[in-house]
Order: structure tokens, then sequence, then C-alpha cells
């Protein structure tokens, strides 16, 4: 899985809201937002190439710019890092801490109980 930082993912939202994109076009969807120069947003979508995160076509005298990670692949990975790093791979000590520690809306709670309804239907079929 190729590791991409917290600057690079914004680069990559860009992509995955709408792809392809000229390299214009990313610079200007991220300058505003994050006060980032266009060189260094040149530079981080570079960096996604070297990574193989990104890909560049050619169209005419400029290239346009796609995803080749998919957001699914980068959240699984980002998120089984999570896991590993902060709860050693489980998942309920890191649902505990959220409900300790953070605001569940009522509509968090009713879809936390709908998974866990669903996850315990599937292992009685």
């Amino acid at each position: 899985m190729t590791q991409i930082t917290e600057a690079e993912a914004r680069v990559m939202d860009v992509l995955w809201r709408n792809a392809p994109r000229t390299s214009e076009d990313i610079v200007e969807a991220l300058r505003e937002p994050t006060g980032w120069h266009e060189k260094t947003i040149r530079t981080l979508l570079n960096r996604l190439l070297g990574k193989g995160a990104v890909s560049a076509e050619r169209d005419g005298r400029r290239y346009l710019y796609a995803p080749v990670l998919s957001r699914q692949a980068w959240q699984h990975e980002e998120s089984r890092s999570l896991l590993d790093r902060v709860f050693g791979g489980r998942v309920a000590p890191l649902l505990a801490h959220f409900t300790q520690h953070e605001k569940l809306s009522a509509k968090d709670i009713a879809e936390l109980r709908k998974l866990v309804e669903t996850m315990e239907k599937e292992r009685q079929s």
C-alpha cells in the first residue's frame, strides 16, 4: 500500500471528487482553502505521481491527472493502521474511546446499532 501524507491526501481528495483534472485545476481547488503556494501543490502532485497513487495522461500541451489509489483502499489502510497503532488492532476499544470522549449524535448511535444488528444477523446465518 502506498503511504501518503496528510497534505498529499488533500490533493487526492480533489481528484477523488472529480477526475481527471489538470494541475491548474488542482492548484485552484487547493490554493485558497489551504493557503498553499502553487509550487507546494505541484510538488505534492509530483510526489503522488512518484508513489504511483496518481496517473498523468498527456492531453495536448497539458497533463490530466487521475487517482490510481482509490479512496476506499486508502481509507482501509489508514483505518487499519490507526487500529493497529493505537488500539492494538481491536475495534471495540476504538468505539469505547469515541463513546467516552466524543459526542455521538443520535444518528451516529442509530447507525452503530444498525451495524451491530447486521453483523449479528450475518453471524447467525
